[in-house]
């Protein structure tokens, strides 16, 4: 069994409030773990917060996923940082405050979630003219993002399902960047050559040969994935960091099939092992 790198999902959503400071420091206690993900957006003022989906009100098995309602883009920063992170005490961080937080000896994935549209070109390979389309679009919120990440000393990884903003943040940041996958393979891997990303990011159940292939996740057809996006990844010598193990059966299936990252929801997932 391999050991690959464990990467927090939310700061280990299954187990604190997703996508804050708390959530990221009790992570970051554990051993285990080399990365925290994290989901960024713009609040109304084009600061970029901390939060994975689009509205305020979302729900977590049927807890509000804050005390705020309406679009993130369109809620003023005050309210975003004083709103209540599933009923606890904790709320909505800038980028700048999450990074500031925490120990530069923890590596960041900054997911770049939305620059504040409903209108995102999700898990498409563009043609020229629409990908620079989409880069203008992403731009000006990459470009604050970048400037927030620019104090921090880790190591940073930043990723989207989106090529518009991968192609903004190739032109602003030197750092690492990973194309995240949904539901066609074939497109993440040639948007991953585009932009030479040295990470892809795709679902648990696109690794071929494991128990997880082909079940129903990530709007991935049922059956063996066609294409091998394992073995074509590392060919490149790109890194593959996959999405999301919230068991230890489904750790062990991927690590097993020599994955170099997981995003986990959970601490501790890699702890066991069914070999006698």
């Amino acid at each position: 069994m391999t050991s690959p790198t464990v990467i927090a999902h939310r700061g280990f959503a299954g187990v604190a409030p997703e996508n804050t400071v708390g959530a990221a420091l009790a992570a970051a206690e554990h051993d285990e773990t080399a990365m925290l993900e994290i989901d960024v957006q713009p609040a109304r003022c084009g600061t970029p917060v901390v939060i994975h989906d689009e509205r305020l009100e979302g729900t977590r098995d049927g807890r509000t996923l804050t005390d705020a309602s309406g679009l993130v883009w369109e809620t003023e920063l005050e309210a975003l940082r004083t709103a209540r992170v599933l009923g606890t005490a904790e709320t909505i961080p800038t980028l700048a405050e999450f990074l500031e937080a925490i120990p530069d000896t923890m590596a960041v994935n900054v997911e770049l979630k939305n620059p504040g549209t409903t209108e995102l070109r999700f898990g498409e390979s563009l043609p020229a003219a629409e990908c620079d389309e989409r880069r203008d679009v992403w731009m000006p919120f990459v470009e604050r993002v970048a400037e927030d990440c620019d104090a921090f000393d880790g190591e940073l990884l930043f990723s989207s399902f989106c090529e518009g903003a991968l192609a903004a943040i190739r032109e602003v940041a030197p750092a690492a960047a990973a194309t995240l996958v949904w539901d066609d393979l074939e497109a993440g891997l040639e948007i991953a050559r585009r932009y030479d990303c040295e990470a892809i990011h795709p679902p648990r159940n696109a690794i071929r040969g494991t128990v997880l292939a082909g079940t129903d996740y990530a709007g991935l057809s049922p059956g063996e994935p066609r294409v091998d996006v394992l073995r074509e990844a590392h060919a490149e010598g790109r890194a593959v960091n996959v999405w999301t193990a919230t068991n230890w059966n489904q750790f062990e299936a991927l690590a097993n099939a020599g994955v170099d990252g997981i995003i986990a929801d959970y601490p501790g997932l890699g702890a066991f092992s069914s070999d006698p």
